[in-house]
């Protein structure tokens, strides 16, 4: 797959939310995951719940970053941030092009993604349901839609019965001259 991605949580307050996007997020390849302003409780009872919700062990594979405020997270160079809200300019995520290299931004279970940071966003996006779905899901969600951009996987076939066709062959040109 081209390009590279990372998620994380504005203000996560369930650990189990968090270990469970996290763990997602190791299985559809993200560079890095992170959590900013964290409003977990109790330090030892969150770890607990993110350990027996990831059970990948996502931090042993993949750089998790805690931060307390968004000042102080950098992004790679080049990285767009993508902030993943209900709002009425957010673009209906069927309709949106994934950035080649983007670190998504989701609000907390009780809190949306607090205005300060949808300014910093560069592209505010939401998925198009009735209502607000679980922290963990929405991640979800976002992450299998850029798998399916840049995939590069078959088209779907017309029918539920009909064959996919296959898989497009990469074709090069022939060698440039100097």
């Amino acid at each position: 797959m081209r390009g590279y991605f990372a998620i994380g949580i504005e203000g996560v307050s369930k650990a189990g939310n968090m270990g469970n996007l996290i763990r997602t997020a190791h299985g559809f390849g993200a560079a890095f995951v992170f959590t900013i302003a964290p409003k977990l409780k109790d330090k030892d009872a969150a770890e607990l719940a993110i350990y027996l919700s990831d059970t990948s062990k996502t931090p042993d594979h993949v750089p998790f970053y805690e931060y307390q405020r968004l000042e102080d997270v950098t992004l790679p160079q080049g990285c767009q941030l993508v902030g993943v809200e209900i709002t009425d300019q957010a673009v209906d995520m069927p309709s949106f092009r994934h950035p080649l290299k983007a670190a998504y931004i989701l609000g907390s279970e009780m809190f949306s993604v607090s205005k300060e940071t949808l300014k910093k966003c560069d592209h505010v996006i939401k998925i198009p349901t009735k209502f607000s779905l679980n922290v963990a899901t929405a991640g979800a969600i976002v992450m299998y839609d850029r798998l399916l951009c840049y995939g590069k996987f078959a088209e779907r076939p017309v029918t539920p019965y009909g064959k996919a066709p296959a898989r497009p062959v990469p074709v090069h040109g022939k060698p440039g001259k100097r």
